[in-house]
């Protein structure tokens, strides 16, 4: 329902690159420390997060503990920070490298490709991160919830199966993630994801409780959103200087508008990561470049375009691979 004012439709480009940025889930106690030994202004960026959040997200980085690391109110902030550490790490050393013709970035990476397009400061990335974990725990906490991967069904049965269970159970669940054919996220009541996850395995997928007590890209997230709505207003946000293409509706996000809509209604919306990846093939992207920590888009990528070149910027080593 957005207008095309705030969208913009796919046209063919002639550049054949996108970077991809990672989202929750990705993040390892051990993250950026070789960027930080390696380049400075890797360590620049982790010191200028230090000095917004108040406290060495650094160590927490590098060093954890993992159980740390992996609450949602740091996490959040510590991917945005290792995923833009490793961008200007990347910038820094291989000034040779093509421009991308777009960028995406899946959930939480949405911060990070809005940062490397130009669209958001660094600085005000960190602090909406971290708000927005902060949001969602405290959304967790008043109404608990759970997630689960549902595999070996396409995404209309997960869907279809997701709103039967919601109708007999009472209880809401919806698709969180469109990841890739065959692997699907589903999040919601606790209620409505066991009774998702009966339905699904009764029709031969292969259901993954997930351990998790927040219902992320779902209704339970509706708290959370109308809170940072208000952050998201008090932000300074440019038009990006390349197409982003948003999670929610696949297409690129081309005004200041269009980015705070996508920001506040990505918290209770499906992730559309297959139909992202697709529309930027649509661009003419053939090479894929995963910049952050871990590699889960990657491995995605394997399922939605299995011809698709895939490379990861990690490491040194990886920055001077590409």
């Amino acid at each position: 329902n957005t207008t095309s004012s705030k969208v913009g439709p796919i046209r063919p480009m002639s550049c054949d690159i996108a970077y991809l940025f990672p989202g929750q889930g990705s993040q390892a106690a051990g993250m950026g420390r070789a960027l930080a030994d390696a380049y400075p202004v890797a360590r620049e960026t982790y010191a200028e997060a230090d000095a917004i959040l108040g406290f060495p997200l650094s160590e927490l980085c590098f060093a954890g503990p993992a159980e740390t690391l992996t609450e949602t109110t740091n996490a959040q902030p510590a991917i945005l920070t290792t995923s833009i550490a490793a961008w200007r790490a990347l910038h820094a050393a291989r000034p040779d490298l093509p421009a991308p013709c777009c960028v995406a970035g899946h959930s939480l990476g949405e911060y990070s490709a809005l940062v490397a397009a130009g669209a958001l400061a660094f600085a005000d990335a960190v602090r909406l991160t971290r708000t927005r974990g902060e949001l969602m725990a405290a959304a967790g906490r008043a109404h608990p919830g759970g997630m689960a991967a549902i595999l070996k069904l396409d995404d209309e049965q997960v869907a279809a199966l997701c709103e039967q269970a919601s109708r007999e159970s009472g209880d809401s669940v919806q698709v969180a993630n469109y990841n890739a054919p065959g692997q699907v996220v589903i999040s919601g009541g606790p209620v409505g994801v066991a009774a998702a996850v009966e339905l699904a395995r009764a029709a031969g997928a292969r259901p993954r409780p997930l351990a998790v007590s927040i219902a992320a890209h779902s209704a339970l997230m509706a708290p959370a959103a109308a809170a940072f709505a208000e952050a998201v207003a008090a932000t300074p946000f440019r038009e990006p200087a390349m197409p982003i293409i948003g999670n929610i509706q696949a297409r690129p996000l081309q005004t200041v508008a269009a980015i705070r809509e996508e920001l506040v209604g990505q918290l209770t919306a499906s992730v559309r990561w297959t139909a992202s990846i697709q529309a930027m093939a649509a661009l003419g992207v053939t090479r894929f470049v995963e910049v952050g920590p871990g590699d889960v888009l990657a491995g995605l990528m394997k399922r939605i375009l299995p011809d698709a070149a895939t490379a990861n910027v990690r490491t040194p080593e990886d920055i001077a691979a590409l």
